[in-house]
């Protein structure tokens, strides 16, 4: 299967650099950015890590912290391009959680090659596609993360092809490094798929989401993910994400039965003003097979609220998780086991 897939995907790259050599070179440069921080505080008030937060970039208890300061670089030239975007911070550290060095500071790096209109190749690293939430915090109306989010892929590094099926719809084939890593030397690869397409007046836009393969010589996954987006008007929208994943070991040379986990989450956003927004977010994870560690189900909602001052957004936010495990996952200020905890969040966000 990768072979076939391989060798398709150089010989249209062949067929395309031969066939498009006259086009018009226009070059095109952008530079943006982003920084955020924020304040949390539980009402438990626990006394160690991970202070009742099992989801990214907010381990933290009544501190003020730094997220993460980016900078994007993206410059193109006829039908080539390149994209570098290097971040720095608590978010950049856990997103690049199993890199050392400079790699660190590396969001996404590619290089990409459109051969004709319909047809585009890159290769490098890049954000997943998978899920409804992203890495930078400007892009997510909610701050804190979801589970979802946490425990799904962060990124994809090896070389994709998005091929323009219409107007509206848009399908992506890959070969990737396992999960999250950027270097995977003698390591097996993974494929990645995803099914982007909308309604004919963009109001509705739906995503198909697909990763499977050897993670490793002894265990394999697969995660089948959905996202839904739908504008009721220019006020009001709602979106759904909903994730599957299967995870199988390999135990004396046999693959056996895999355990699952998965989730789902609804947001709904309500704007009635152009400087302040309000999004509602209610998950539901689904962890009966102790895949991850929760050894049952965790609910969380969080209400968040998006004041908007030029490039800045204020974010407060209050946050409510619940786990069915007993005695409960979460911590008191004394120690003892709870089944739920309340958080409190103030972020700021810039974007340039």
């Amino acid at each position: 299967m990768l072979r076939k897939i391989l060798t398709s995907t150089i010989a249209l790259t062949t067929f395309s650099f031969v066939d498009g050599q006259d086009s018009t070179k226009v070059p095109s440069f952008k530079l943006s950015g982003s920084a955020d921080v924020y304040y949390r505080y539980n009402f438990q008030n626990p006394k160690s890590a991970p202070f009742n937060n099992f989801t990214s970039f907010t381990n933290s208890q009544n501190s003020f912290e730094l997220g993460m300061a980016s900078i994007k670089v993206e410059h193109s030239i006829g039908k080539v391009g390149m994209v570098a975007d290097l971040g720095f911070g608590r978010r950049a550290d856990e997103y690049s959680y199993n890199d050392v060095s400079s790699r660190v500071a590396i969001k996404q790096l590619y290089i990409s090659y459109a051969p004709s209109s319909k047809v585009k190749l890159t290769m490098g690293s890049w954000g997943t596609h998978i899920g409804y939430e992203v890495l930078d915090a400007y892009l997510n109306r909610n701050y804190s993360m979801s589970y979802m989010f946490t425990y799904g892929p962060f990124f994809h590094t090896g070389i994709k092809s998005e091929f323009t099926l219409s107007s509206k719809s848009v399908l992506m084939v890959g070969i990737c490094n396992p999960n999250d890593l950027k270097t995977a030397s003698s390591m097996p690869k993974m494929i990645i798929a995803q099914l982007a397409t909308g309604s004919k007046d963009d109001k509705l836009k739906a995503y198909f989401n697909y990763q499977g393969g050897n993670f490793n010589d002894s265990g394999r996954l697969y995660q089948e993910d959905i996202v839904l987006t739908y504008a009721l008007s220019s006020k009001f929208s709602l979106g759904y994400n909903g994730t599957f994943q299967s995870k199988q070991p390999k135990i004396n040379n046999k693959w056996i039965f895999g355990n699952t986990w998965w989730g789902s989450a609804l947001y709904a956003n309500i704007d009635p003003k152009p400087y302040f927004g309000l999004t509602l977010r209610a998950e539901y994870l689904n962890d009966q097979k102790n895949v991850l560690g929760f050894n049952g189900n965790v609910f969380e909602s969080t209400l968040s609220a998006n004041f908007k001052v030029d490039n800045l957004i204020i974010i407060p936010e209050l946050r409510l998780d619940n786990g069915s495990f007993t005695p409960g996952i979460f911590k008191t200020s004394t120690g003892l086991a709870t089944k739920s905890t309340e958080s409190f969040l103030l972020a700021a966000v810039y974007k340039f």
